[in-house]
């Protein structure tokens, strides 16, 4: 009898190729898609560039979230752009002020069983809830609109077995940092994260989107939870219990890779700036002054994440010079504090109430003082994603932030007493459902409303035999995609815009970055990277601003999962060093080339590479699936799509 992971049951349910052998390519159909405002302009534009009719999922849903902030035209124009879009090819809109797209699509769609795909790297927490949820570039989300499997190697399956139960002032954000602590920010490539064991009966849904959310800073392909007696209290608690189905692994199943967490062993941990991967002891760093403490955001977006803070502060006051923010995930989350007043009390202790949304998480708002300690709940830690360039963010749990907000140094929350504050969760979450906009019931011809900063997506030629041009930039290891492209309330307003955006690229890195590129824009150039290239968001604009500005080929050490497909989708080669030890012997201003490049894309991994300016050759893999060859070939998968769609059209008359 073949015993299978939960994992594996859901992959055999929507397989539509390949086999269940990891690194085998497979295909997988798409039940529900996602997308958000600073990654779904592009989706739409996709969209139309590849001329979808009308989406064929069984739902898809668009969120107002990161770009909340109305500074000007902008962003208001984009929100206008994405109602009339969702409008044209029938897609859900939750708009501005509705929350955060991840709690929210588990509160309104999501259900256990299903595939969802979203063009947001932290989609994979919608996998608390028992659904295969994968994060990844924004043309893959668009194809998935339209009906077409999603294309990904087959992960391993990594087990996670729970036991005991969190002691006292210790939650579930403090769990994902003991994996982090333990497996690094590269631990989870190429895995699925799947969790069982007793301890998981002792987490609600919304603690298991918590673990499951950060699981995207493991950079796992996606993290996955059965579907239980937890999971069908959270739909019912959301009026949605006729959406429940079990789901579970076999007994004695064989994971590829296997770990165990002692709950009840488990203490307060923090993050140091600026990885998500440096976790320590609170009590190790305790005593540092702090100017920030945030709660919310995706990685702890629950009713108990603001509640515990407030129950925390109740009848106290926030140290004089902490700044406390409240960031509310969901406009049914908000609403339920009201009525239950934890936000009376939240608010008498000196929190700074927000509206529903992502805001200080992706750097909207909420930046913190040069050089000084934010304490947040959020998942990333990134230098400069706050907002702040020479900032110094620590990851921790809302204990822990509403502890350290009320001494006004970091704390470990057990400093406030041996016993945690009781707090008993509501049976019933607020509904308000009324501001999410239902698609149109039959297609229609919506007319887009763009406005004058949102720009028609830029063509790309196919990539020539021949690759030769000059390394403009060489990096090192876990470059993130914040670090190539920033995000932020100067930056994300032009995300529907190219040619301007694609003047942050490297911004942080190399303030020259974009002026020497444009001057390499017609015959191209190389980037050189470490390990772990590409690794946190999955906004495209990191690989579609660099490709427009003329980059042709990375070459890195390895590479994150979804900004290395993002460089294929855009006809871009990502190339790995042979011998890690090659990465040296290359320099900035290095003249490469690679000859009969289509030949070795189709007959061989390996790929030589010659140093024109120092004489010499180097040997580099391109491990491609037939799909991947396809697209490189065809200069980007807008171009593949387009070029198919005719044919068929061809063959039809």
């Amino acid at each position: 009898m073949e015993r299978l992971s939960a994992s594996h049951k859901l992959i055999k349910k929507h397989l539509v190729s390949g086999n269940m052998i990891p690194g085998e390519e497979i295909g997988i159909k798409i039940d529900q898609t996602l997308t958000q405002d600073a990654t779904g302009t592009m989706v739409m534009l996709e969209l139309d560039a590849m001329r979808c009719q009308r989406a064929k999922t069984e739902v898809s849903a668009q969120y107002i979230d990161h770009n909340l902030l109305q500074t000007d035209f902008k962003n208001p124009d984009d929100h206008v752009f994405l109602r009339s879009a969702c409008q044209r090819f029938g897609l859900h809109l939750s708009p501005a002020g509705n929350g955060v797209s991840h709690p929210v699509h588990m509160e309104l769609f999501g259900r256990p069983g299903a595939t969802l795909l979203g063009s947001d790297s932290h989609t994979c927490a919608a996998g608390s809830m028992g659904m295969l949820a994968i994060g990844t570039g924004g043309l893959e989300v668009a194809l998935a609109i339209m009906g077409e499997p999603f294309f990904v190697r087959m992960p391993q399956i990594f087990g996670v077995h729970l036991k005991g139960k969190l002691p006292a002032w210790v939650s579930a954000k403090d769990v994902i940092l003991e994996m982090l602590r333990r497996h690094g920010v590269s631990g989870g490539v190429g895995k699925i994260i799947e969790y069982y064991g007793p301890g998981v009966k002792t987490l609600s849904a919304m603690d298991r989107h918590v673990i499951a959310n950060m699981g995207a800073e493991l950079g796992a392909t996606t993290s996955i939870f059965p579907s239980d007696e937890e999971t069908k209290k959270f739909l019912k608690a959301h009026g949605r219990i006729k959406d429940y189905t079990p789901l579970k692994s076999d007994l004695m199943v064989k994971y590829d890779q296997h770990d165990e967490i002692d709950l009840s062993e488990l203490e307060p941990l923090i993050a140091l700036p600026s990885s998500p991967g440096k976790v320590v002891l609170v009590k190790d760093v305790a005593g540092k002054e702090i100017y920030q403490a945030m709660i919310g955001s995706s990685a702890n977006p629950g009713f108990r994440d603001f509640a515990i803070a407030a129950t925390i502060v109740k009848g106290r006051h926030i140290h004089p010079a902490v700044s406390f923010d409240i960031n509310p995930t969901s406009r049914q989350i908000l609403e339920s504090l009201v009525h239950s007043g934890h936000l009376a009390q939240l608010i008498h202790a000196g929190g700074r109430i927000h509206q529903a949304g992502c805001n200080g998480c992706i750097g909207m708002g909420q930046a913190p003082a040069t050089d000084k300690i934010s304490l947040r709940t959020v998942p990333r830690n990134f230098k400069g994603r706050s907002g702040t360039l020479e900032d110094q963010v620590y990851l921790c749990s809302p204990e822990t932030a509403a502890a350290s907000a009320l001494t006004g140094v970091i704390t470990d929350p057990r400093d406030l007493g041996p016993k945690a504050p009781k707090l008993t969760l509501p049976k019933k979450i607020s509904q308000n459902k009324q501001y999410v906009v239902a698609p149109p019931k039959n297609q229609t011809k919506a007319k887009l409303i763009m406005g004058p900063n949102i720009k028609p997506l830029p063509k790309f030629e196919p990539i020539k035999e021949l690759v030769k041009g000059a390394v403009i930039l060489k990096v090192g290891d876990d470059i993130s995609t914040d670090e190539i492209l920033p995000a932020g309330t100067e930056v994300l307003p032009y995300r529907s815009n190219i040619p301007e955006i694609a003047k942050f690229t490297y911004k942080e890195i190399d303030k020259t970055f974009y002026e020497r590129a444009l001057n390499k824009q017609k015959e191209g150039f190389f980037i050189i990277g470490g390990d772990n290239y590409g690794q946190g968001s999955s906004r495209e604009h990191a690989a579609l601003a660099p490709r427009y500005l003329g980059l042709k080929c990375v070459i890195a050490k390895s590479y994150a999962r979804i900004h290395r497909k993002n460089l294929i989708n855009f006809g871009v080669l990502p190339l790995v060093f042979s011998h890690k030890k090659d990465y040296d012997s290359v320099d900035a201003n290095d003249e490469l080339e690679i000859y009969n490049i289509y030949e070795k894309m189709q007959h061989s991994a390996q790929v030589d590479v010659r140093n024109v300016t120092k004489n010499k050759h180097f040997s580099t893999q391109l491990e491609l699936t037939d799909q991947e060859i396809g697209l490189l070939k065809a200069g980007g998968l807008i171009n593949l799509v387009l070029k198919k769609t005719k044919s068929k059209a061809v063959n039809h008359n």
